[in-house]
């Protein structure tokens, strides 16, 4: 039973960090929205190539710069949280409903392929498909265009997807002005993108619209 407790209280600990870690990236993505909403990658420089006058330009790219080490350092912090996890249900014959699926969840979130563990199948069918994306609203920042199929959707995937519009609008409502990891297959590419639902001048809080793939002939 030792071993039970000993795990579960370092799992504990690893999801406190990842909260922490959420809130200073949350924080300094503050930084960006209050600077013009430039994003990670915005233009600093104006269209004649001067340093634009509108933004603090040397706060944009501290808090940048920030949000990059912090994302490092909390991908780090999922994949011991996932190797974790894998000892902990290994190590029990019971289980902690409330703790497994928060630290499932967190794994949910993670949106990268590190070591393998989070990897998105290169059959994986996408949950839905981009056909359009408004101007200067938060899915053209988070770099969406138009035909990127949304493989991963924050904590939805493949697995848990229930083909419903609905299902993702929730997770846009809870995580507004927070960010959700998205992974998208752009022809060929697969992308890890950093979306952030938040109200801008349009309708909504992404400025963009998504479908359903459409459903694949069934084989006779």
């Amino acid at each position: 039973m030792a071993t039970e407790i000993t795990t579960k209280a370092r799992l504990e600990r690893l999801i406190a960090a990842k909260k922490e870690l959420e809130a200073q990236i949350n924080k300094n993505g503050e930084i960006l929205t209050a600077n013009g909403n430039v994003g990670m990658s915005g233009p600093l420089v104006d269209s004649e190539g001067y340093p634009r006058n509108d933004i603090d330009i040397y706060q944009v790219r501290q808090a940048r710069q920030t949000i990059i080490c912090l994302q490092n350092d909390h991908a780090q912090l999922l994949d011991q949280i996932h190797e974790l996890l894998n000892q902990y249900h290994a190590e029990i014959a019971t289980t902690d409903p409330e703790l497994i699926n928060r630290a499932s969840a967190l794994e949910l979130s993670n949106g990268r392929e590190h070591g393998g563990s989070l990897a998105i199948p290169l059959n994986a069918k996408p949950l839905v498909v981009v056909n359009l994306v408004s101007p200067n609203s938060p899915a053209e920042e988070a770099g969406l265009r138009v035909g990127d199929k949304i493989l991963r959707f924050g904590s939805i995937n493949e697995t848990n997807f229930k083909k419903s519009l609905e299902q993702i609008g929730e997770v846009v409502r809870n995580m507004q002005n927070q960010n959700v990891q998205l992974k998208i297959k752009r022809a060929d590419q697969f992308l890890d993108l950093v979306l952030v639902p938040k109200t801008w001048v349009g309708r909504g809080l992404l400025g963009c619209n998504i479908v359903l793939p459409p459903e694949e002939p069934m084989e006779h």
